[in-house]
């Protein structure tokens, strides 16, 4: 079994950064992405960014190129998100999740990823 630990949500103004990291435990040597979404209240999950694990290959929404980062530690099968110049539109909770194979729909299709964590909040005041 996987388990992906989402931590570093919280409270910011817009403008601001914060920084989540997502470090996934059990059998994770089959690896073959982790990414982020987020869910805000009465809207479905959506895609916000994602890595494959052996070619590093990056993936983002539109809504958050440019401002937003994603990198990861291999060794530590940890996947970090950057967040800079948030806005109160980005307040959702964001999910971690990992995916064991490639998947038709793509890295950025929520079917594709096998193990979800629990999702840490993030809240942008304006």
């Amino acid at each position: 079994q996987v388990q992906p630990v989402e931590s570093g949500g919280g409270l910011v103004q817009a403008g601001g950064s914060l920084r989540l990291s997502c470090a996934a435990s059990g059998r994770t040597f089959s690896t073959y992405a982790m990414g982020w979404f987020r869910q805000a209240p009465g809207k479905a999950r959506e895609f916000v960014a994602a890595i494959t694990w052996s070619g590093g290959i990056i993936y983002y929404a539109d809504s958050v190129k440019g401002r937003f980062s994603i990198s990861r530690d291999n060794g530590k099968t940890t996947v970090y998100l950057q967040m800079n110049s948030l806005k109160p539109e980005d307040t959702a909770v964001y999910y971690c999740a990992l995916a064991r194979a490639r998947n038709v729909g793509g890295i950025g299709d929520l079917r594709a990823y096998d193990y979800w964590g629990q999702g840490t909040q993030v809240t942008v005041s304006s």
